[in-house]
């Protein structure tokens, strides 16, 4: 019995070992190519920052200026053809590849350890302080301007995000334990309804609720912001908090109620305390949710500069064309520290909320 039990568990441990692995290595990846030069980050992996054997530059080798392209090219008693050295081309343990096709310029190269160790604190610099535009003015000189960091999007998304996570939970916390220890007419029939919109795509209502918002001029404000997500958010943390305090023991409630408590003192002094776990398990769900939002605020709230969001401006960083997206390595997780944050802050909480209600009495 003692072999089985220890096999299992040395099963368990490498299971859940490789599982964090392979949440980790991602994680690890984007933070080394976050510090990579944005060279290194177009032209190879993050991975090639570990020592391995690749070609290195022993040589160049320079060709006349009028070598013809669409022709075989000589080059050391041997032809090739332009797509072999633009592809490269191994011969004698060597490889021969376009260093600069236009100067008539090929690199030599040999098999050696090598590693891209080059690191640089450029690709936070842009992210955050942002990044300069060069300008041609109509007198033909050039102005240069810096564009807006990610400064001002971080206060903007932690306005956002604090206001509509401890809103809905404060809301669907007294409506919660309503639903679970008071009678009153209509009770079961509103629980159903709150439940049901748990189903209702979010999407059906973002037309409806922005032309509510653009006739009482609530559109484009925090206040219009925090209450769509504490709408959307209601339905899922009220049945939440409801699997939670309905599972408490009832004698709780009939001593209190004996000794002269009212339901607001019931719900200060033993629901609230006793309810942490489940608490801090569902503000960190509500809490990334929010944080990592792009529909709801870009829709409500809109992308002017000063109440932007970090998603929003996180998806403008690659610029029109694309041309910037290595600094999306930088931004990325710059955005994850904060629900990071949150998450290790709350965590001893967080699995004895998801188990709250699993065990009776």
């Amino acid at each position: 019995m003692r072999r089985k039990s220890r096999k299992s568990k040395w099963l368990v441990n490498t299971v859940l070992a490789i599982i964090c692995l392979i949440w980790t290595i991602p994680t690890l990846g984007l933070l080394v190519s976050s510090i990579r030069p944005a060279a290194d980050i177009l032209s190879t992996g993050w991975w090639k920052v570990i020592p391995h054997r690749g070609w290195t530059t022993a040589e160049q080798l320079q060709l006349p200026k009028d070598t013809d392209l669409r022709k075989p090219i000589a080059i050391q008693d041997k032809t090739y053809t332009d797509d072999e050295l633009r592809s490269g081309v191994e011969a004698d343990g060597k490889r021969l590849i376009w260093e600069n096709r236009r100067a008539r310029l090929i690199n030599v190269q040999e098999k050696a350890w090598t590693s891209h160790m080059e690191f640089t604190t450029q690709n936070y610099e842009t992210v955050l302080g942002g990044k300069n535009y060069s300008i041609t003015m109509p007198d033909g000189s050039t102005k240069t301007e810096k564009g807006s960091g990610m400064g001002q999007s971080f206060w903007n998304t932690l306005a956002v995000t604090v206001p509509a996570t401890i809103i809905p939970i404060f809301i669907a916390s007294f409506a919660a334990y309503a639903f679970a220890w008071l009678r009153f007419p209509g009770r079961r029939t509103m629980f159903v309804i709150v439940i049901a919109l748990l189903v209702v795509p979010m999407q059906v209502a973002l037309i409806p609720i922005l032309r509510d918002y653009t006739s009482l001029g609530l559109n484009g404000t925090y206040f219009g912001i925090w209450l769509a997500h504490t709408a959307f958010g209601l339905p899922l943390i009220t049945y939440f908090m409801y699997t939670s305090i309905s599972q408490l023991p009832k004698d709780l409630f009939e001593s209190a109620f004996i000794d002269g408590a009212s339901n607001f003192t019931i719900f200060s002094r033993l629901i609230l305390p006793l309810s942490v776990p489940a608490l801090a398990s569902i503000s960190i769900f509500q809490f990334l949710w929010v944080w990592n939002d792009y529909l709801v605020s870009l829709i409500f709230l809109g992308s002017r500069p000063e109440v932007q969001v970090m998603s929003m401006n996180i998806a403008n960083l690659v610029g029109s064309r694309g041309n910037d997206w290595h600094l999306l390595t930088a931004a990325a997780f710059i955005s994850m520290l904060m629900p990071l944050t949150v998450f290790f802050a709350l965590q001893k909480y967080f699995v004895r909320g998801m188990l709250g209600g699993s065990v009776k009495g």
